[in-house]
């Protein structure tokens, strides 16, 4: 694999998983538990977008051939996404979409601190912007995890459960492959199993604070890398390419 064809797939990873979220964060549009939480959610949905087409953009100047961030949003299957299983699991109910955005944020915070010093100049530029952004995502799903977890004994239960149905996806965040190993000698991307520790003691706390329980969990999910995914991504994507699949290069 050259280091231009890692750094593709890299940049498709980082775009893939800011559109998915992004996408299961819009479901919640009209849909929140108060008017002022769904204006939050659906914003935190426009800056994973936004990100997802800065990342996408790039990816499609890297492999040329005319190719733009609308035809690696919508004219690519299954196998060529390469997300994070977590970023498209349904949104469940509210505290199961607050531990998904916990899980994120923590990870996205620490991967853009890293990314921002990157040595592709339009990386760490893109990486600068979302950090940004990711710190607010990360305050918003703490303090709702206090809230969940110090809450009503419903709020609690449910909120356990999620976390707990979800840790089994935490283990990807932190897969290295050859794409990260390329980049990581270039100085480009960063090394996943330090941010693994930073996010244990960044997380755990947290967690702990919420009085929920730490997950124990011998199986950890995986694939994505490989072009992998859950049944739930199939689902997504015929909502989200319906348009372009039914009128071909549609222009308005």
């Amino acid at each position: 694999m050259t280091n231009q064809e890692a750094l593709y797939i890299y940049l498709l990873r980082l775009g893939d998983n800011a559109l998915l979220n992004g996408h299961r964060l819009a479901e919640w549009c009209s849909r929140g538990p108060f008017l002022e939480e769904d204006l939050a959610m659906t914003n935190i949905a426009l800056d994973n977008i936004g990100r997802a087409q800065a990342f996408l953009k790039y990816a499609a100047a890297i492999h040329g051939k005319g190719k733009t961030e609308d035809d690696l949003a919508y004219k690519r299957s299954e196998r060529e996404f390469y997300n994070h299983l977590i970023t498209e699991l349904p949104i469940g109910d509210f505290a199961y979409t607050v531990a998904k955005q916990l899980i994120i944020s923590c990870f996205d915070v620490l991967v853009f601190t890293d990314l921002s010093n990157s040595k592709d100049e339009t990386i760490a530029g893109i990486a600068a912007k979302a950090l940004k952004e990711s710190r607010y995502h990360f305050v918003h799903a703490r303090d709702w995890s206090y809230r969940l977890g110090k809450g009503t004994e419903e709020s609690h239960r449910r909120y356990q459960h999620a976390i707990q149905d979800l840790w089994m996806y935490t283990g990807e965040l932190f897969e290295m492959n050859e794409v990260e190993n390329i980049l990581l000698q270039e100085g480009i991307s960063n090394n996943l199993q330090e941010v693994k520790s930073n996010w244990i003691n960044l997380i755990m706390p947290i967690l702990q604070e919420s009085s929920i329980r730490i997950p124990t969990v011998d199986y950890m999910q995986t694939g994505s890398c490989k072009g992998i995914h859950t049944e739930n991504l199939g689902h997504i994507l015929s909502e989200m390419q319906y348009l372009q699949r039914a009128y071909p290069d549609a222009k308005w």
